[in-house]
């Protein structure tokens, strides 16, 4: 599974090299694909010939395809100039949550493009929510043992009471970021590696890997300052921020 790519081809041409090498049955992509200040077309059609069996909408994703020009913070105003309207569409036109072969999958929530699942965002910092917690945020089984999120881009996995494991893979392009929503708050990996997971059902079971590749992310981080982007800069050569 990948998720937060954030139009860094570079990170997502090593995630991919590593995927193919392992061979999975089924690549499931959790959206926010193509809004970053570096190659938003390039990372479009990197995915689109990735052979991901599902390709979710994040809230990025929505945000590019439907808001107009004029509405759009920074990062997506630069994504969306650099978009076609077909591709636009597509984005536009990806589901927000799938279920098949066991799994539940989603960039956040599955009617929830913005509220985080396995972390929270409070004026004390940024917390990691229990388990019970997390289970009384999604919806009942429908007889998935596997649940997956994205959007906070920090790899976690949590064991629920009823055996479900809820992954998030981390994010595969964009290690750090800042925001304000509800109060300010950080996400930061603490390293530039691009993030992936793997799942593999044994039995009733399912064993969760995660993985870190190294890229040139000097490259993406020059990439981003090129275009103005020191926040950006810093995320992608170190995993921090000020």
């Amino acid at each position: 599974m990948i998720a937060d790519v954030h139009g860094n081809r570079l990170a997502l041409a090593a995630v991919l090299a590593a995927v193919k090498n392992a061979s999975p049955d089924l690549l499931i992509e959790l959206g926010d694909a193509v809004s970053g200040p570096l190659w938003p077309a390039e990372t479009f059609e990197m995915l689109a010939s990735s052979g991901a069996a599902v390709a979710l909408r994040g809230n990025h994703d929505r945000w590019v395809a439907f808001d107009p020009p004029e509405k759009l913070g920074t990062t997506d105003a630069f994504t969306r100039a650099r978009l076609g309207a077909a591709e636009r569409q597509a984005l536009g036109a990806r589901p927000m949550s799938w279920r098949g072969e066991g799994i539940l999958a989603m960039h956040a929530l599955p009617e929830d493009d913005l509220t985080y699942l396995m972390h929270e965002a409070t004026e004390h910092g940024v917390r990691e929510r229990r388990p019970a917690e997390v289970a009384a945020m999604l919806p009942d089984p429908a007889g998935e043992g596997l649940v997956l999120t994205a959007h906070t881009h920090r790899a976690r996995l949590v064991r629920l009471a009823d055996g479900r494991l809820v992954v998030n893979p981390g994010s595969v392009g964009q290690p750090a970021y800042k925001d304000t929503d509800p109060y300010f708050h950080r996400m930061e990996a603490g390293a530039p590696h691009a993030r992936w997971a793997m799942a593999e059902r044994r039995g009733p079971m399912w064993h969760v890997t995660f993985h870190a590749e190294e890229y040139d992310w000097e490259a993406a981080s020059a990439e981003a300052m090129r275009h103005g982007r020191a926040d950006w800069s810093q995320s992608l050569a170190t995993g921090t921020m000020d």
